[in-house]
Protein backbone atom coordinates (compact mmCIF):
# COMPACT_ATOMS: atom_id res chain seq x y z
CA UNK A 1 0.00 0.00 0.00
CA UNK A 2 1.27 3.44 -0.90
CA UNK A 3 0.39 6.50 1.56
CA UNK A 4 -1.08 9.71 -0.47
CA UNK A 5 2.08 11.62 1.03
CA UNK A 6 4.79 9.33 -1.13
CA UNK A 7 2.71 10.45 -4.31
CA UNK A 8 3.65 13.64 -5.85
CA UNK A 9 0.16 14.96 -7.04
CA UNK A 10 -2.96 13.70 -5.88
CA UNK A 11 -4.02 10.30 -7.25
CA UNK A 12 -7.60 9.48 -7.87
CA UNK A 13 -8.49 8.18 -4.02
CA UNK A 14 -6.93 10.66 -2.38
CA UNK A 15 -8.51 13.30 -4.63
CA UNK A 16 -12.14 11.73 -3.81
CA UNK A 17 -11.98 11.28 -0.37
CA UNK A 18 -10.37 14.80 0.50
CA UNK A 19 -12.65 16.14 -2.12
CA UNK A 20 -15.58 14.31 0.17
CA UNK A 21 -14.31 15.64 3.50
CA UNK A 22 -14.29 19.60 2.30
CA UNK A 23 -17.82 19.36 0.10
CA UNK A 24 -19.73 17.15 2.18
CA UNK A 25 -18.35 17.83 5.73
CA UNK A 26 -17.36 21.31 5.83
CA UNK A 27 -19.90 24.24 5.45
CA UNK A 28 -21.74 25.11 3.57
CA UNK A 29 -21.97 21.03 3.36
CA UNK A 30 -22.63 20.58 -0.17
CA UNK A 31 -24.85 17.19 -0.59
CA UNK A 32 -24.86 17.50 -3.93
CA UNK A 33 -21.23 16.92 -4.42
CA UNK A 34 -22.56 12.99 -3.25
CA UNK A 35 -23.94 13.06 -7.06
CA UNK A 36 -20.24 13.84 -8.49
CA UNK A 37 -17.85 11.52 -5.75
CA UNK A 38 -20.39 8.64 -5.85
CA UNK A 39 -21.60 5.86 -7.68
CA UNK A 40 -25.39 5.56 -8.09
CA UNK A 41 -25.82 2.48 -6.47
CA UNK A 42 -23.12 3.51 -3.69
CA UNK A 43 -23.48 1.73 -0.61
CA UNK A 44 -22.06 3.03 2.77
CA UNK A 45 -22.10 0.13 5.90
CA UNK A 46 -21.99 1.86 9.18
CA UNK A 47 -23.04 1.26 12.67
CA UNK A 48 -24.07 -2.20 11.49
CA UNK A 49 -26.34 -0.88 9.06
CA UNK A 50 -26.06 -0.44 5.05
CA UNK A 51 -27.68 2.73 3.48
CA UNK A 52 -27.61 1.64 -0.24
CA UNK A 53 -27.90 4.18 -3.00
CA UNK A 54 -26.74 8.19 -3.64
CA UNK A 55 -30.22 9.55 -2.45
CA UNK A 56 -30.46 7.32 0.57
CA UNK A 57 -27.26 8.17 1.67
CA UNK A 58 -27.81 12.36 1.01
CA UNK A 59 -30.89 11.74 3.39
CA UNK A 60 -28.36 9.69 5.69
CA UNK A 61 -25.88 12.57 5.94
CA UNK A 62 -28.01 15.16 6.14
CA UNK A 63 -30.15 13.21 9.58
CA UNK A 64 -26.63 13.25 10.85
CA UNK A 65 -25.24 16.61 10.47
CA UNK A 66 -28.79 17.67 12.22
CA UNK A 67 -27.75 16.12 14.72
CA UNK A 68 -24.28 17.31 14.45
CA UNK A 69 -23.71 20.76 13.38
CA UNK A 70 -21.26 22.30 12.73
CA UNK A 71 -19.85 18.81 11.08
CA UNK A 72 -16.33 19.02 9.90
CA UNK A 73 -14.11 15.78 9.39
CA UNK A 74 -10.54 16.04 9.21
CA UNK A 75 -8.23 13.56 7.21
CA UNK A 76 -5.63 12.17 9.67
CA UNK A 77 -4.31 9.72 7.65
CA UNK A 78 -5.10 8.36 4.01
CA UNK A 79 -3.41 5.35 1.74
CA UNK A 80 -4.26 3.12 -1.08
CA UNK A 81 -3.44 -0.15 -2.38
CA UNK A 82 -1.54 -0.13 -6.35
CA UNK A 83 -4.45 -0.66 -8.21
CA UNK A 84 -6.26 2.25 -6.85
CA UNK A 85 -9.52 0.86 -6.26
CA UNK A 86 -8.92 0.87 -2.41
CA UNK A 87 -8.13 3.50 -0.11
CA UNK A 88 -8.38 3.45 3.53
CA UNK A 89 -9.01 6.96 5.45
CA UNK A 90 -8.19 7.52 9.78
CA UNK A 91 -10.09 10.51 10.68
CA UNK A 92 -11.82 13.14 13.13
CA UNK A 93 -14.83 14.28 12.99
CA UNK A 94 -16.13 17.34 15.22
CA UNK A 95 -19.50 19.36 15.61
CA UNK A 96 -21.95 20.63 18.28
CA UNK A 97 -24.07 17.96 19.46
CA UNK A 98 -27.94 18.64 18.49
CA UNK A 99 -29.21 15.51 19.88
CA UNK A 100 -26.85 12.63 18.37
CA UNK A 101 -27.98 9.32 19.65
CA UNK A 102 -31.64 11.01 20.58
CA UNK A 103 -30.07 11.67 23.33
CA UNK A 104 -30.48 15.93 24.47
CA UNK A 105 -29.37 18.39 22.23
CA UNK A 106 -27.01 20.60 24.84
CA UNK A 107 -24.70 21.87 21.76
CA UNK A 108 -21.65 20.74 23.31
CA UNK A 109 -18.33 20.44 21.30
CA UNK A 110 -17.61 17.12 20.68
CA UNK A 111 -15.32 15.12 18.56
CA UNK A 112 -14.83 11.37 17.36
CA UNK A 113 -12.32 9.83 15.53
CA UNK A 114 -13.10 6.45 13.18
CA UNK A 115 -11.50 4.77 9.81
CA UNK A 116 -13.00 4.19 6.61
CA UNK A 117 -12.21 1.83 3.60
CA UNK A 118 -13.85 2.54 0.11
CA UNK A 119 -14.00 0.99 -2.61
CA UNK A 120 -13.20 3.01 -5.99
CA UNK A 121 -15.00 2.27 -9.46
CA UNK A 122 -15.12 4.35 -12.30
CA UNK A 123 -13.03 6.89 -10.64
CA UNK A 124 -16.01 7.57 -8.12
CA UNK A 125 -16.35 6.46 -3.94
CA UNK A 126 -18.74 3.28 -4.62
CA UNK A 127 -18.38 1.43 -1.25
CA UNK A 128 -17.51 2.40 2.31
CA UNK A 129 -17.44 0.18 5.34
CA UNK A 130 -17.01 2.59 8.23
CA UNK A 131 -15.81 2.17 12.18
CA UNK A 132 -16.55 5.23 14.50
CA UNK A 133 -15.91 5.68 18.25
CA UNK A 134 -19.46 6.12 19.02
CA UNK A 135 -19.58 3.97 22.15
CA UNK A 136 -16.61 6.52 23.40
CA UNK A 137 -18.96 9.53 22.50
CA UNK A 138 -22.04 8.04 23.61
CA UNK A 139 -20.49 7.29 27.27
CA UNK A 140 -19.27 10.99 27.12
CA UNK A 141 -22.69 12.28 26.32
CA UNK A 142 -24.60 10.83 28.80
CA UNK A 143 -21.97 10.57 31.35
CA UNK A 144 -20.97 14.46 31.10
CA UNK A 145 -17.24 13.43 31.27
CA UNK A 146 -14.65 13.55 28.35
CA UNK A 147 -13.46 9.85 27.95
CA UNK A 148 -10.13 10.98 29.49
CA UNK A 149 -12.00 11.50 32.81
CA UNK A 150 -12.76 7.22 33.06
CA UNK A 151 -8.68 7.10 33.24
Amino acid sequence: MKKATDIPSKSIPEQLVLDFFSRVWHAPHDLDAIDELMTEDYIITTAGKEVRGRKEFKKWVGIFQEQLLDAKTESVDLFFNEEQDKVVSRWICSGRNNGLFGLEADNRFISFTGIAIWTIRANKLSECWVERSAHELYQELISGKKENDFV
